[in-house]
């Protein structure tokens, strides 16, 4: 099985972010600084002037606003599994996953 998604590039807090957003159900504490670490690393992060930031991950783009708190909800959660998903790193954390569970 051939992904486009590379976990080499991942430093280990963005592994562990990665699996933290597919786990299930949602977890309620992933902070918003260590999210856009992982996204800078899998795509592009702009932030724009209305404090907003613009993400592109593989063909998907979306505008996201910063928590008011430190943790992400749950519905931020969601749209960035399906950005992962169709960028291929559903897989990634699948096999991470596996891996961890190996060792």
């Amino acid at each position: 099985m051939s992904s486009t998604a590379e976990p080499a590039h991942l430093n280990n807090n963005q592994r562990d972010t990665l699996l933290r957003i597919f786990q299930h159900p949602a977890g309620h504490n992933i902070e918003w600084q260590a999210v856009l670490s992982l996204l800078e690393a899998v795509g592009s992060v702009e932030e724009r002037h209305d404090g907003k930031y613009l993400v592109h991950i593989g063909t998907e783009a979306e505008v996201l606003t910063r928590p008011t708190h430190k943790d992400v909800d749950v519905q931020k959660i969601v749209d960035l599994r399906r950005m992962l998903t169709g960028a291929g790193y559903r897989a990634v954390a699948e096999e991470l996953e596996a891996e961890g569970k190996e060792a």
